[in-house]
């Protein structure tokens, strides 16, 4: 039993479009666990905080201070989604996705884990075959603070034919290493393969990512690591995405494989996130956007955001036994042929539901899940 002085800080972020739904699903599970460290004299407590276009409709800014010190001060922070059409008007310092990004820099979390896993029974809504696809088992690791979306000059300038932009992709040598490091440790805990996807054959960037990683990979002569063109990487996804144990890449590749890789496993909707650095404290969230358009209409799919929660638990929490049973829960909710509309395959046996049953039926199957290993003297493996 754990001393009753342990008590886990939490800041959700709803944010806009489906956020508020997505993350109040998320906040039912998070209900369920909280029961689970109460039986282990622990505690959780949660707060809301507005970000995004939420945050700049209530304060005029999208990271207001008092929601960048409450994610400083918590042990880790749950993100639904940022943005949408009715701020695209503002600059781009004061559109919804500058509050992202300035949480992922303040607080120093600087890689991306986007496990890309093809669920039970969800093999049909892969464009590709089911031969292609069974067993997939992925972990992109994206470096998330670095390259292109944070290099320095960028902006606009001039006025109608004589218009001009600029875009800035830098990287030093410890932003490479200190990724690498994460994706070989997490091969190590894998299946011992790393992919590093780059463009070096064009990009000055690529050419010293690959040769910093080639020199990390030297300390770690039990992962086999090889290299890829982005190009290429994103054929070979399509082609044979099981072959695959972790992938590298650095800040818009991995944006863009990513999302790739939502469309493999049926939908984005599925697959969740964990931002990670340094100091134990992450920064979660459902890979999926803000999905304005289906906002409000209890549709979304709220697995993303739930299985977040398992990340959460399990990197920043250090409760692996409570992720494995979120996990097992989810899998539950999908053998039982729950389906909302993104992952409906029309087939018998689904049952279309709504965010909210979806999120009600995980809960109860990993209240059931906890309660059942808790009858077997804790024993949580």
């Amino acid at each position: 039993m754990v001393g009753t002085d342990v008590r886990f800080d939490l800041v959700l972020l709803p944010g806009d479009g489906i956020g508020p739904e997505v993350i109040g699903a998320a906040e039912v599970v998070l209900g369920v666990v909280g029961d689970e460290l109460r039986r282990e004299g622990m505690a959780l407590a949660c707060v809301k905080h507005p970000i995004g276009g939420a945050a700049i409709d209530e304060t005029g800014e999208p990271l207001p201070q008092a929601t960048l010190e409450a994610a400083l001060g918590a042990d880790a922070v749950l993100l639904g989604a940022v943005g949408g059409p009715r701020w695209d008007s503002l600059g781009p310092s004061q559109r919804p996705e500058a509050g992202l990004l300035g949480l992922r820099q303040a607080l120093e979390v600087y890689a991306n884990l986007r496990p890309a896993t093809m669920l039970d029974g969800l093999a049909e809504r892969s464009p590709l075959r089911s031969e292609s696809v069974g067993g997939l088992d992925l972990l992109l690791v994206r470096e998330l603070t670095g390259g292109v979306y944070y290099g320095q000059p960028r902006g606009r300038e001039g006025q109608g034919a004589s218009r001009k932009a600029v875009d800035t992709m830098a990287y030093a040598d410890n932003e490479i290493r200190r990724v690498a490091h994460v994706a070989f440790r997490a091969a190590r805990r894998r299946r011992g393969r790393v992919t590093s996807v780059d463009k070096r054959n064009v990009l000055e960037t690529s050419r010293l990512w690959r040769e910093v990683v080639d020199e990390v990979a030297g300390e770690y002569p039990d992962v086999e690591v090889q290299h890829q063109l982005v190009d290429s990487m994103a054929m070979l996804l399509v082609q044979t995405p099981s072959a695959f144990d972790v992938v590298l890449a650095e800040n818009m590749f991995g944006d863009i494989l990513s999302d790739e890789l939502g469309g493999i496993v049926g939908s984005l909707g599925v697959m969740p996130s964990a931002s990670l650095g340094d100091s134990g404290r992450g920064l979660y969230e459902p890979v999926h956007g803000s999905a304005p358009d289906i906002a409000g209409k209890d549709i979304a799919d709220p697995l993303g955001a739930i299985l977040s929660v398992a990340l959460l638990v399990e990197h920043s929490l250090e409760l692996p036994w409570v992720a494995r049973a979120i996990e097992s829960a989810v899998q539950g909710a999908l053998a039982l042929g729950l389906r909302t509309p993104d992952i409906a395959s029309g087939r018998a046996g689904e049952r279309l539901v709504g965010t909210r049953e979806m999120a009600g039926e995980v809960a109860r199957l990993l209240a059931q899940e906890l309660f059942t290993r808790q009858s077997l003297n804790g024993a949580y493996f």
